[in-house]
């Protein structure tokens, strides 16, 4: 009739023995595992030494009384999100309030009802898997997305509305793996993917460190977004220490794959979501993130294009260096493009 109660395995504290025994008895018959004590010392170092499932408490406990028990229980990592439910002969509003401020989940009253002691701890186990699965799609949805998705698809979840798309201010940095075509077809399927999904991962935690994020990842390369206070050094600096990495690591292992080119870019932007009700995607759009995507595709192997608006903000910066300026003509641009080699100048003290 329980089924999410068999091999559930629950603490009963209670310093009444013949209470212990009648709801041992009953949740025995739904084919959980009872474990028992008698006060609350006892209980925590059960606690310790086993996984609990569920904690049935008697508020009225000799010495620690269950309301500190409970609040012990909540305090240790195990058992934050575990099930807790109070026993008690008592109907005073104020401790039961106290209790359920303590952590508690619920609670039932002495004589214990068994039909109602089973229905109750099977709510509680049913919400307790509820909460544990939006919590690990709340973690893939963060593994997946872009933070600014993320938070995108909670005001939508909360409010039903999409929020309408808005200008930003932005630097955009681009990367990519120069002649990823013919590598593809001199490595296997397996290796390559496992040498892309390496590099991209370091790229992604070099993004994150310089306080940006990535929009999204375009094959063999990804498109990093960095907005607020400094954000066109932070988009600079990033993309130098990605560079710096992969030049490492082209020395010691000598693949293809660690031969980028990039190019960053900052201006105004649209962002805002793009698609249909089925599907959306909430990103950047505009000349701006057009080119830097142009950059990165003129940068050769091993080198960061950036435009004159870069150079032109971070002219006084000793920590970059800008050099070799020329122009470049690119696709769905009418005039050429002055552009700037971007390297690594006097590190801070």
């Amino acid at each position: 009739m329980y089924p999410i109660l068999v091999d559930k395995k629950i603490l009963v504290v209670d310093d009444q023995a013949t209470i212990r025994k009648i709801v041992n008895g009953v949740l025995v018959h739904s084919s959980a595992q009872v474990l028992e004590a008698s006060c609350a010392d006892e209980a925590i170092r059960i606690a310790r030494e086993q996984c609990i499932d569920a904690f049935l408490l008697d508020i009225q406990l000799q010495g620690t009384n269950g309301i500190e028990l409970c609040r012990t229980l909540r305090g240790m990592d195990n058992y934050r999100n575990t099930p807790i439910m109070f026993v008690t002969a008592m109907d005073e509003r104020r401790t039961l309030q106290q209790a359920l401020e303590a952590g508690g989940d619920d609670f039932i009253h002495k004589p214990i009802d068994p039909v109602i002691l089973r229905a109750r701890l099977s709510n509680l186990f049913q919400k307790t898997e509820y909460l544990r699965q939006i919590e690990l799609m709340s973690l893939s949805l963060h593994r997946y997305v872009s933070p600014r998705t993320e938070e995108m698809a909670r005001i939508y979840a909360r409010t039903g509305v999409l929020p309408p798309p808005r200008k930003r201010e932005v630097s955009v940095l681009f990367t990519d793996v120069r002649d990823f075509t013919e590598l593809s077809q001199q490595l296997e399927p397996d290796a390559l993917f496992h040498s892309l999904s390496e590099h991209l991962a370091t790229q992604v935690g070099l993004v994150y460190a310089h306080g940006g994020y990535v929009d999204k990842f375009a094959g063999d390369g990804m498109m990093a977004v960095f907005d607020g206070e400094d954000m066109i050094l932070r988009g600079c600096l990033c993309a130098l220490d990605i560079l710096d990495y992969s030049k490492n690591r082209l020395e010691s292992r000598g693949t293809k794959i660690n031969q980028l080119g990039m190019g960053i870019h900052t201006g105004s932007a649209m962002i805002g979501n793009l698609g249909s009700s089925e599907h959306l995607d909430y990103t950047l759009v505009g000349g701006t993130v057009n080119l830097a995507a142009r950059l990165c595709g003129v940068a050769d192997r091993l080198s960061i294009i950036a435009s004159r608006s870069v150079r032109d903000a971070l002219a006084d910066e000793p920590r970059v260096r800008f050099s070799d300026e020329r122009r470049a003509t690119m696709r769905g641009f009418e005039e050429p493009i002055l552009i700037y080699d971007l390297s690594r100048g006097i590190p801070s003290a």
